[in-house]
């Protein structure tokens, strides 16, 4: 028997999803991508992306509250979405739980589902419900729609173009790290409480991260189509992994250029861990990862929101992180494995 381990999470997705039968010759993008594409109607299409999120696994309810927890599972799923440079318009929710949860708890979470519902603009569509054995399961389909020609994939990269970012990178680890040491003096002591005055931002980068919809006005705006994108959900490295390797090429990052907040490098050296390992390897960012053509360089630099940490290279699979001018180094994908 093979371990699912020795697979990872994309290599088994490759795996077990191919020889599927295909019918529909409208589908313009199945698996492999952030969201599936279909064709709809006079030149636009609709995007579909689902997630799950399994407590124990990407949420513990030990810090987390519950509210947040809707809110978040809201934009994880957006993103996908707004990675497509696509606009989401609504979403449908199923979720298990235990006996454990009262009537006031599922009250909670989905205030912070209508809450993201809210400041997205989205509708919610429908969903299911069910019990579990396992605690709170909760899984979302993200629906968004878009001009066929605005639609982005991950393979569209080609050398030359630069490499963007938006945001800032490494708070959500930040605030992971505070929150799971917070925990353990708390479970050590009780009569101590939580040290979390210092570290507001990187907390609600953990706990409450948002989306970039404005981005995709401002690429409109400026008369930018990016060449790939994805988001960053299980770190820069990962990311840049998957899209140079559905692009076939690959890039050289500066470490300089790393946009990383004073609290995430304060986080660092109280871990002492490198703020750049932070930047690379911390997941749950929800940032945009994404390439443009050198052509769009006057354009970009002035962009706010948006810094250009590299360029794309020729070289498939070498993916380099440029330390000084003495020192460059292979970039290592080190994010969260789902297996």
């Amino acid at each position: 028997m093979t371990p699912i381990s020795q697979y990872g999470e994309f290599k088994l997705i490759e795996h077990i999803t191919k020889g599927f039968p295909v019918f529909y010759e409208g589908v313009l993008k199945r698996v492999g991508d952030d969201a599936a594409v279909v064709r709809a109607e006079k030149g636009s299409v609709s995007v579909f992306s689902t997630d799950l999120l399994l407590e124990g696994i990407h949420f513990d309810l030990a810090y987390v509250p519950l509210k947040h927890l809707g809110y978040k599972a809201v934009v994880v799923n957006l993103s996908d979405i707004f990675a497509m440079n696509a606009v989401p318009y609504g979403i449908t929710v199923g979720i298990a739980f235990s006996n454990r949860f009262p009537v006031e708890a599922i009250e909670e979470l989905y205030d912070g589902i209508r809450a993201a519902c809210s400041r997205y603009g989205i509708e919610l569509l429908g969903g299911d419900t069910s019990s579990s054995r396992q605690g709170l399961i909760i899984s979302i389909t993200a629906y968004g729609t878009a001009e066929a020609d605005d639609i982005t994939y991950r393979n569209g990269a080609k050398p030359n173009d630069l490499v963007c970012v938006t945001g800032d990178l490494g708070g959500a680890y930040a605030g992971f790290l505070v929150l799971e040491r917070e925990k353990k003096t708390f479970l050590a002591n009780p009569d101590l409480q939580p040290e979390l005055l210092h570290y507001d931002y990187v907390v609600s980068r953990q706990l409450k991260p948002e989306n970039k919809p404005a981005l995709l006005q401002a690429f409109k705006n400026l008369g930018i189509k990016p060449t790939a994108m994805i988001d960053i959900s299980d770190g820069l490295a990962n990311e840049l992994h998957h899209l140079c390797g559905q692009s076939k090429c690959g890039v050289t990052i500066y470490a300089d250029k790393l946009p990383i907040d004073y609290q995430t490098v304060n986080v660092a050296e109280e871990f002492d861990i490198s703020p750049t390992t932070f930047a690379l390897n911390g997941g749950e960012d929800y940032e945009m990862l994404f390439t443009i053509d050198i052509g769009d360089f006057q354009k970009i630099k002035g962009m706010e929101g948006v810094t250009i940490i590299g360029h794309v290279t020729p070289e498939e699979g070498a993916l380099n992180i440029v330390i000084s001018p003495t020192q460059i180094t292979p970039i290592i994908a080190q994010g969260f494995r789902h297996f």
